[in-house]
């Protein structure tokens, strides 16, 4: 557990933060309307099995805490 508490840690560490936009921004992305790069947000259940639909793989995860990604 402890390496995989590691590892999810280390991924929102490299991934850009852009919150509440993360279904629009995904899409952005996939769509090669944004830079690719790594994100990560907040998206309902709705929008995650929306994007999931439209060939979007995300990765529904739980983040760590803010002050263990500085």
């Amino acid at each position: 557990m402890v390496q995989l508490h590691q590892a999810l840690v280390s991924m929102a560490r490299k991934a850009e933060n852009v919150g509440e936009r993360f279904p629009e921004e995904a899409r952005r992305i996939h769509y090669d309307e944004a830079p690719a790069r790594s994100i990560r947000g907040v998206a309902t259940q709705d929008e995650t099995r929306d994007l999931l639909e439209e060939g979007i793989a995300v990765l529904p995860a739980p983040v760590p805490p803010e002050d263990e990604l500085h």
